[in-house]
């Protein structure tokens, strides 16, 4: 299978980074795995023209790396959204490239399969309930399988995901994936 991953940390070698590690360390021995950092791509947000819906390729008319994003998710069977938290939701820099998924090119996607990593300095209980809502949204529409997610409460500086079993999980996670 084909496993790629959107990870939307703006911090290098923090605690997505590792989370995103521990999955690929586990994922990699029986599927193909790329990891896509966000934060080295320069997509621009969506601007709601619709022009996608109006020409055969279904193209953009912005000309940044989201036709780089566009060409890999073509070739994906299971999608890992990686990110940290900030302020209950996605890091801004993942949320402009899931927008720029609002076009008639996705229905090209072989896509099967989500899966979830999310960190989050807070610890409180309700942290991730808007983001899970989001990504329940996105299963259903697009009938994909969830294949799993790891939650990782109370890690906001870098290294803080030591302290935890998630590096474990995301690594069994990756794993078990078929």
């Amino acid at each position: 299978m084909n496993v790629l991953i959107l990870s939307g940390s703006p911090r290098k070698g923090g605690n997505t980074d590792l989370l995103v590690e521990a999955f690929v360390k586990g994922a990699s021995q029986r599927h193909h795995v790329e990891v896509v950092f966000v934060r080295d791509y320069k997509v621009s947000p969506c601007m709601g023209c619709n022009a996608c819906t109006r020409n055969e390729l279904h193209t953009c008319v912005q000309n940044d790396d989201m036709s780089l994003i566009y060409e890999k998710m073509s070739w994906t069977d299971m999608l890992v959204i990686a990110s940290p938290v900030y302020f209950y939701g996605l890091s801004a820099q993942l949320k402009v490239v899931i927008d720029r998924f609002h076009s008639p090119i996705r229905d090209r996607f072989r896509l099967k399969k989500m899966a979830l990593l999310l960190v989050g300095a807070a610890t409180l209980p309700e942290l991730f309930d808007s983001i899970l809502s989001q990504y329940r949204l996105c299963l259903n529409f697009f009938k994909l399988e969830d294949a799993g997610r790891v939650l990782v409460r109370g890690a906001k500086d870098k290294g803080d995901i030591w302290n935890t079993d998630a590096l474990h999980e995301a690594f069994h996670l990756g794993s078990n994936v078929q």
